[in-house]
């Protein structure tokens, strides 16, 4: 095949070598994906034990190095430290001539676009953002877990080919996000994966304070059902008392929890008054009930000494 058929490689990257700068959940889970998919990881950079354990566990044989080498080393860097921090290794990195002419640089965050890589691309590298909309544990699982995982990716519009190929090679779906619309991005993926570990762990301790045994086992089906059903019907979905406008129930919850773990109440209320705007909205909750139901929720206390007494 002549060279002017070879496929160009700003469309479909060919085998590459791989750097993993952040050797946290992510990097080693997204560099052991890539040498499935035929790349080859060749040098990692982590700092705690911790980060050094998981490179050694998911890539075992590649040398821990420092960052400048491992940019030295790889034509494809997969930067996969914390948001707060990527600015500036980005800067830090492009200012001491770590950076290659035409060298991919991705990052995972999820709430910068391609435009953080600004320092980058004038030194000559292709910015790529590919977020893995996925929780991480830092081990092999993560590798499993990635098959059919949304990812949010920006990047140049000539630059978009690449990335998709990569996503897709890492067994992920490609989900196309305007650099504008990043923030919006991570928040909701916050505000739905990060909350809800909250709320699934608050259940679990106030279920163990009930006297229930396996609180896992009991709220395995129930959330996998709620979960099922909200992703299928949206709001639709939306039960229970504060659905039903039952605010003698509520108010009933609200005494329990002031009483038990009271922690919990504020996140309970927020939830709760979110929920009853939306049943409301949808017309699930009836108006002539809303009232005291929303009076109870006002109040935080109407009603709840004399229900749990």
């Amino acid at each position: 095949m002549s060279t002017s058929q070879q496929p160009d490689p700003r469309d479909r990257p060919a085998r590459l070598s791989v750097g993993v700068v952040g050797a946290g959940r992510v990097g080693p889970a997204l560099a052991a994906s890539l040498q499935l998919a035929g790349h080859r990881p060749v040098a990692v950079s982590g700092v705690s034990d911790a980060s050094r354990r998981r490179a050694g566990q998911l890539l075992p044989d590649v040398p821990i190095v420092t960052p400048a080498e491992v940019l030295a080393r790889a034509e494809l860097v997969l930067l996969t430290v914390p948001d707060d921090a990527l600015p500036g290794l980005v800067e830090g990195l492009a200012e001491t001539g770590a950076v290659r002419p035409g060298q991919l640089l991705v990052h995972t965050s999820g709430r910068y676009g391609a435009r953080v890589l600004d320092p980058a691309l004038r030194a000559g590298a292709l910015p790529l953002a590919l977020h893995p909309a996925m929780t991480f544990t830092g081990t092999a699982v993560d590798v499993q877990r990635l098959a059919g995982c949304s990812f949010g990716v920006t990047a140049p519009e000539e630059l978009r080919l690449a990335a998709e190929a990569l996503v897709i090679e890492m067994g992920g779906e490609p989900e196309w996000i305007a650099e504008e619309r990043r923030p919006l991005y991570h928040a909701a993926l916050a505000l739905g994966a990060n909350h809800l570990v909250t709320l699934v762990a608050q259940s679990m301790e106030l279920l163990r304070e009930a006297g229930v045994a396996a609180p896992d086992r009991m709220l395995g089906p129930l959330l996998g059902a709620a979960l099922d059903n909200a992703l299928r019907s949206g709001d639709a979905a939306l039960t229970g008392p504060v659905a039903r406008g039952d605010a003698g129930t509520v108010a009933a919850h609200v005494g329990e929890l002031r009483r038990h773990a009271p922690q919990t109440v504020a996140g309970y209320l927020a939830m709760a008054r979110a929920t009853a705007d939306r049943a409301l909205a949808h017309g699930l909750l009836k108006p002539e009930l809303a009232e005291d139901l929303l009076g109870v929720l006002a109040s935080g206390t109407d009603g709840a000494e004399g229900e749990t007494r």
